[in-house]
């Protein structure tokens, strides 16, 4: 039973899954400043939810991607190609798919719950969350300019919004900026994921940008993505919308500079890719949540 857990987990992708509050938190922060409150039992709801759906992604990716081959042609990284765990223990592609049924199905309870609480709105944007779920991996990855924005939407867009709304029945203009930072940020780090990937997922047909564009270019577009996300809150300050402490998540700043150079001298070569996405992923879970720190000391 306990190899099962731990398999699951994997599955799950255990470590990816930080990513959830570290969107939240700053979301969490941004309403609080709004109005004042934090009601805690809806404030543990939407965390439960936001972790079943990354879980659901997550598993579903695992199985889709086993039962095409392709996990049985990827060269795994520490930060792409799967978690290893289908193709090694075969037997637990159905845990894996009960792993997803389960976790959609909670996903979709928590969202129903709530939208019987607190109002319709949010079924629309859970509505959108649940479809990017199903088609992210056979469909949305052979969209190149969808697959590009996808991950950003589901957690900036809509998990960032749908929380600020849930928790104070608006949209306030600073979970805008959040949401918009953390939308280039989780954008950046699905396309730096693609990227040791590209020959596998060639194979099977996705068409996401490193596929149709190449590493150098891919590279470059990273480093928009960068400017967006910084630009953002660089633009939220001022126009008054975020307050000075909020500038605290610029800390990061130099990092994201080193991880572009880093990408632009590898040249694709994996040995010196990967160790620029591990600093790429500290970058994406340490910015949000300096933001929600800054969100609360101006609060």
């Amino acid at each position: 039973m306990r190899g099962l857990a731990v398999d699951l987990l994997a599955i799950a992708r255990g470590p990816f899954l930080l990513l959830t509050p570290a969107v939240l938190f700053p979301a969490m922060a941004a309403s609080y400043r709004f109005s004042g409150l934090l009601p805690v039992d809806l404030a543990c709801l939407i965390l439960i939810a936001a972790l079943a759906a990354h879980v659901a992604v997550n598993a579903l990716n695992e199985y889709q991607d086993f039962a095409s081959g392709l996990d049985q042609t990827t060269d795994r990284t520490p930060f792409s190609g799967g978690s290893g765990t289908l193709p090694a223990r075969p037997q637990r592609a159905q845990a894996a798919r009960w792993l997803f049924i389960v976790s959609f199905a909670l996903m979709a309870a928590i969202g129903g719950y709530l939208s019987w609480r607190v109002g319709t709105r949010i079924f629309f944007i859970g509505l959108v969350g649940g479809l990017i779920i199903l088609a992210y991996t056979r469909v949305i990855n052979r969209m190149p300019l969808l697959c590009l924005v996808s991950l950003g939407l589901g957690f900036g867009l809509l998990m960032v919004n749908g929380t600020t709304w849930l928790l104070t029945g608006h949209f306030p203009a600073s979970a805008q900026v959040v949401s918009w930072l953390v939308f280039f940020l989780v954008n950046g780090l699905l396309l730096l994921n693609q990227l040791p990937d590209i020959e596998a997922d060639r194979a099977v047909g996705r068409k996401h940008i490193p596929v149709l564009l190449g590493v150098p270019v891919s590279v470059g577009v990273y480093g928009l993505l960068l400017v967006g996300a910084y630009g953002s809150l660089i633009l939220g300050f001022l126009l008054g919308v975020m307050p000075l402490a909020s500038l605290l998540a610029l800390g990061t700043l130099p990092l994201g500079w080193q991880v572009f150079r880093a990408l632009r001298a590898s040249e694709g070569r994996r040995e010196l890719l990967i160790p620029a996405m591990g600093r790429n992923v500290v970058l994406v879970l340490l910015t949000p949540v300096l933001l929600g720190v800054g969100l609360l000391l101006g609060a």
